[in-house]
């Protein structure tokens, strides 16, 4: 985590600022702990990695198996007892599949979705800060980078983040987060990405909570629309023509190359013999 990232971020249970204690550091921080200044809530740094989750311990409770790793990966004693005493809760572990899926992002990142993204990101003008929901391994979040202020980049999965964190540039900091969380405050963006995040979050709450991150600015979104995930299921999915309507009715202006709907080709390489091949939509819309 960059120290500098402190100042953007506030308790996600509370609202209020936190405090910082480093335990190792290099060019940016190894290990550490953030407590809330007012409720005293904790959220540690692994790895170079914030989880700002507001039940550590729930967190852990569905991926067990990383919290085996991360026990193991911790120096400190004060963060190695932390996590010890996170591990207290078992439910269905995600460990493996979250894994499993930053395997399958990072095999498929020649996909022509991709390159399209990318370059209609570049069309649009430069921003001084920019947050990514649902960042995955960073292939977004580090491409913008290279050619804009300050980017955030939050994904549920600290395997996929792991993964992003490779690639360190000054600029580019990474949360393990609930997109629905209060992880900035009422901090306001100029550019906010959601790729292909709809059918993990409710489509209308999410957009609405993105629409308070932006007064002006731009919005960028994408996805396939693929609902049917059984239990896990979202009540409420969206269409191409549901999705446009909500970002108008939220005060969002849709870009004219992209007021219909589109078909972008996104190949996920599963494993050496099975591929995953969506249809994606995407729409560039903004606040003026």
């Amino acid at each position: 985590m960059l120290q500098s990232s402190l100042e953007f971020l506030k308790c996600v249970r509370c609202g209020a600022k936190l405090d910082l204690d480093v335990f190792e550091s290099d060019k940016e921080i190894i290990e550490g702990m953030m407590q809330c200044k007012k409720c005293k809530l904790e959220f540690p740094i692994i790895q170079k990695i914030p989880v700002l989750w507001d039940d550590f311990s729930k967190y852990l409770s569905s991926r067990r198996i990383l919290g085996g790793k991360l026990y193991k990966l911790t120096h400190s004693s004060k963060l190695k007892s932390f996590v010890k005493k996170s591990l207290n809760k078992k439910d269905n572990d995600r460990s493996h599949l979250e894994e499993k899926w930053a395997r399958i992002y990072q095999n498929s990142k020649t996909s022509k979705f991709y390159g399209v993204i990318k370059k209609n990101l570049d069309s649009i003008p430069s921003s001084k800060l920019v947050l990514e929901h649902g960042c995955s391994i960073g292939i977004m979040t580090n491409h913008l980078a290279n050619s804009n202020g300050l980017i955030f980049g939050v994904d549920r999965s600290f395997s996929a983040i792991q993964v992003a964190k490779k690639q360190f540039k000054d600029n580019l900091d990474y949360f393990v987060a609930d997109s629905l969380s209060p992880v900035f405050g009422k901090l306001q963006f100029d550019l906010v990405l959601a790729l292909n995040v709809l059918e993990m979050i409710e489509p209308k709450v999410l957009l609405k909570s993105i629409s308070k991150q932006i007064s002006k600015g731009y919005f960028v979104i994408s996805d396939p629309y693929d609902f049917d995930r059984g239990p896990n299921s979202v009540k409420n999915p969206v269409d191409a023509s549901s999705l446009r309507t909500n970002l108008s009715d939220l005060g969002f202006k849709i870009s004219n190359l992209t007021k219909n709907p589109s078909f972008i080709p996104w190949n996920l390489k599963l494993n050496p013999r099975a591929t995953l091949n969506y249809k994606v939509d995407f729409i560039i819309a903004q606040k003026p």
